[in-house]
């Protein structure tokens, strides 16, 4: 190895020059200058070091590199002076850096010890056969995909040139070939390092290889892209020319009907169209209050939707996300209370239109008219405020504010300052409960309250709703994501304060992995929380406390406690048969004529027929069941007179000699069974009788309804126990028992033992006592039995009898005291469809049945209020049907703590 001492010239990162290979760099004024003097001293062109710079973040100098002859020094024409020389190396030998290298800043070529390398050896066959056949893989692969001819030929003529090349010329191919390929600067330093043709061949062999597969995925890659590219363009090309057909074609068709104009259709994807979109877009974000959370989120969205290019699908998210921000109503300046609330008949009018659409539930009408007086005592209020503060205010100053809404260029523009924004104080709509049976009009009545207040009244139907983004929307991270159910009704609605009716609110889902929609109702149902309610999808705080949420549920035992503490209960109970017969003749049957195409002069029912139809086809709460028997009676009237048309249009025409068929319009109660099938409910009434152990008791059904039922006793031989049957729950089974109990307690008071410590079961006979409640098929429970056990109890014992047209309900403790019970007017309606003239309630009752039960119903029947189990046995027997036995010698006392 000879050493030697040469000019070093550093080569910017990331340039090599191996050996055998030729490159023409840029230099500067300096170092041409240099270069200049170097080759007047020398005789011959001059050997330079061309060193390369290791890193492009630091100067340093590798410690390998190439002794290069100058060949050309240029300044290119036309160039500035001052951009420097065009300087061609031609690399000749390796060498390697003995001492460190120090620039002079007088001669840029400052000489340093540099080591050439030694004599190569000749490889073996071996590596030279691998890098041979890993070189022509390459450029086989680079001469395919190579775009112009004279590259391929270019590939081509190295590959034949290295097939013929020996193998001690092998090792300087790979130095051609691998500053000819594009490989990586650590590749080509690995190389220029490598002083052994050994392993400069092995080397150039694994380059060449990855390099292989690279190309080969990259090309396939690019070809996919290019591909999929193309067809974009090609569909839009091709779509581009449909359209321009399309138009040329209908301006040919328009021209050729003598002037017909021939309008295009909406559809019709047009350039203007989507202007046109964009422009109403923007124009409603500018409509916005400024300074608003709304506005801010749409000013921001709306800069970043001009940024992205329009056929992306972040675009389309942007888009069909503003076009949400924008249609949700929010509160603007628009201050001015609804008309109506203004108008002096306001309460005049809200109580007509209530009573025109409902009939009966004065005490529901009353809490709404409750409602509507507040609000528009407080908009009055409102309004007289303004009026003297704006007397009292000084004039406006007018202040020129900047555009805010502005295209991807304009985002330094800076707004001016807002104003607060002025939110018109609203009375807060409470959370109304309609709880009730099914069709006794909870949902009608939230559509009679919208229109007294002259609001879009939007319906929500909760019943199955499982996931928690129905309420509060989805994210727009997920897929297909939208707002919820609260923002889509007040879209729909298109003001901030709508009537809102969340109907079947107690069929809402529970909690699941998809989160609990009941708990998200919370903050939507609380006054003091809703004005700032947040939609995950628009994520801006909403203002619902405008909002009159109208809530409707059948039960109150499925809904949540903190869910029901937000909202008001109204209970809405069953119609009498009296309310059912209003109704019908005022709503049900002119809607049934209308929908089957009759009218009043067609169809005529009598008063005993549908007094019928109420008692003996429906027995329900609400009206429903009525409706669907009246609309079979029309329709049955429909058909014979649609035959009585045809038949008189056929005698008109002479087609038929035969008579018309008569014709009446009169339905008589008669006539019901060949219309409707034989009466579903005809046999409780006329089966009831007097019988020994045979009470009949209060109960309020599944779906809301009041009814009677019976219990039954009868006497077994037995071991003196009791059997209870008829699918009774626990609590009902412990009323049963505390009812003999206490009936064993007072045997001897009531003559059915002779003694004191004798039980009525066991003497003279051993028997069982077997109680049942028919129907067993459905679930029975509730404290509210005691009274009915006890007088079935002693009916069966003593043989007295409870008259038929006698019903009780009521709890009874072991102290004989009778306690109060739920559903009282829904039991007395019960009890007076069945044609019930006597009930027997709790004393503690007596207020629900003055408050709650109609006026017309208490005419008709008999009431009597208990305190204890004594007056009750007298009210249910007869007063002196039972003889009670005087008190004399020792009584059993009350233990006392």
């Amino acid at each position: 190895m000879a050493n030697s001492k040469l000019p070093v010239l550093p080569l910017p990162h990331p340039t090599i020059l191996l050996p055998a290979n030729r490159i023409t760099i840029q230099v500067s004024n300096d170092v041409g200058e240099s270069v200049v003097a170097l080759i007047e001293e020398s005789d011959a062109l001059p050997v330079v070091a061309a060193i390369p710079v290791a890193s492009d973040t630091k100067s340093t100098l590798a410690e390998f590199g190439t002794a290069a002859r100058i060949l050309r020094l240029v300044r290119p024409p036309g160039r500035n002076s001052r951009q420097g020389y065009l300087l061609t190396l031609h690399g000749l030998n390796r060498v390697r850096l003995l001492t460190p290298y120090r620039p002079d800043p007088e001669y840029p070529f400052t000489p340093c010890d540099i080591q050439y390398a030694p004599a190569e050896k000749v490889p073996s066959r071996k590596s030279v056969d691998t890098f041979k056949q890993s070189a022509l893989r390459l450029l086989d692969r680079l001469a395919r995909d190579a775009g112009q001819q004279i590259r391929r030929d270019g590939y081509n003529k190295i590959s034949a040139m290295l097939e013929d090349i020996t193998d001690s010329r092998a090792s300087w191919m790979a130095d051609i070939l691998v500053g000819t390929v594009n490989v990586t600067f650590g590749d080509k330093l690995s190389i220029l390092a490598m002083n052994e043709a050994e392993g400069r061949l092995t080397l150039a062999a694994e380059i060449f290889a990855k390099q292989a597969s690279i190309h080969e995925v990259s090309t396939k890659i690019a070809s996919t892209v290019e591909e999929s590219v193309y067809k974009q363009q090609k569909e839009m090309f091709l779509r581009q020319q449909l359209a321009a057909i399309h138009k040329e074609l209908q301006s040919l068709s328009g021209g050729s009907n003598g002037g017909i104009q021939n309008s295009s259709s909406e559809l019709d994807d047009d350039e203007q169209h989507e202007a046109d979109d964009l422009a109403d877009l923007k124009r409603r974000i500018e409509a916005m209050d400024p300074g608003s959370e709304e506005r801010k989120m749409g000013v921001r969205e709306w800069r970043r939707l001009k940024r992205i290019p329009q056929g992306s699908v972040e675009n389309g998210v942007i888009r069909s996300y503003l076009e949400w921000l924008t249609a949700v109503p929010w509160p603007n300046s628009s201050l001015e209370a609804p008309r109506p609330i203004r108008d002096r008949s306001f309460l005049a009018s809200a109580r007509a239109q209530l009573d025109s659409d409902h009939f009966g539930l004065e005490k529901i009408k009353k809490r709404l008219i409750e409602f509507l007086a507040v609000v528009r005592l407080r908009e009055l209020n409102e309004e007289r405020e303004r009026a003297v503060a704006a007397a009292a205010a000084p004039p406006p100053v007018v202040v020129e504010q900047k555009e805010e809404v502005k295209d991807a260029d304009g985002e330094n523009a800076k707004p001016a300052a807002p104003a607060p924004r002025q939110v018109r104080k609203s009375v807060k709509g409470p959370i109304l409960l309609f709880v009730g049976p099914p069709g006794v009009g909870k949902t009608s009545l939230g559509q009679s309250i919208a229109k007294a207040l002259d609001r879009p009244f939007q319906r929500i139907a909760l019943g199955g709703v499982r996931d928690e983004g129905e309420i509060r929307g989805h994210r727009r991270t997920y897929v297909a994501s939208g707002p919820g159910l609260i923002v889509q009704a007040m879209r729909k609605a298109g003001r901030c304060d709508p009537v809102l009716l969340l109907d079947e609110i107690d069929k809402i889902g529970h909690g699941s992995f998809h989160g609990d929609p009941s708990a998200a109702l919370l903050e939507v149902l609380d006054p003091e929380q809703n004005h700032t309610f947040n939609d995950h999808y628009i994520n801006v705080p909403i203002d619902l406390s405008q909002v009159l949420f109208i809530c409707t549920a059948n039960s109150l035992e499925t809904i949540s406690g903190p869910l029901l503490d937000r909202c008001e209960i109204v209970q809405l109970s069953g119609y009498t048969y009296d309310e059912k017969m209003h109704i019908a003749k005022r709503f049900l049957l002119p809607k049934q004529l209308t929908a089957n195409g009759m009218d009043a002069d067609h169809v005529q029912l009598t008063e005993p027929a549908l007094m019928t139809v109420a008692t003996q086809y429906t027995r329900e709460a609400g009206v429903r069941s009525l409706e669907r028997a009246i609309g079979a009676v029309v329709r049955y009237k429909a058909v014979e007179w649609a035959e009585r048309v045809d038949e008189q249009q056929q005698a008109a025409a002479g087609d038929a000699p035969k008579e018309v068929r008569e014709y009446s319009a009169v339905v008589e109660e008669s006539e019901l069974e060949a219309i409707l099938g034989i009466a579903r409910y005809d046999g409780e009434e006329r089966e009831r009788e007097e019988r020994r152990g045979v009470v009949y008791g209060l109960v309020v059904m599944g779906q809301g309804e009041g009814g009677i039922l019976p219990v039954e006793t009868i006497a077994v031989p037995g071991a003196g126990r009791l059997k209870l049957t008829g699918s009774l729950g626990e609590v009902i089974k412990e009323s049963g028992e505390l009812a003999l109990s206490w009936v064993k307690t007072h045997a001897y008071e009531l003559y059915i033992t002779n003694s004191r410590a004798q039980d009525p079961l066991k003497v003279p006979e051993l028997i069982d006592i077997h109680l049942h409640l028919p129907a067993g098929a459905q679930k029975k429970d509730g404290p509210s039995a005691g009274i009915a056990m006890v007088c079935a109890f002693v009916s069966l014992l003593t043989g007295a009898r409870v008259p038929t047209h006698v019903a009780m309900t009521g709890e009874i403790t072991l102290r004989g005291r009778v306690t109060p019970v739920g559903g009282i007017k829904e039991k007395v309606l019960g009890a007076h469809r069945a044609e019930v003239t006597k009930v027997i309630l709790p004393w503690a009752n007596r207020k629900d049945v003055e408050h709650d039960v109609a006026p017309e119903i208490r005419n008709v029947m008999e009431f009597v209020f208990v305190r204890t189990v004594n007056e009750a046995l007298d009210a249910a027997f007869g007063k002196n049907t039972l003889g009670w036995r005087k008190e004399n010698g020792p009584l059993l006392l009350e233990s006392r703590l």
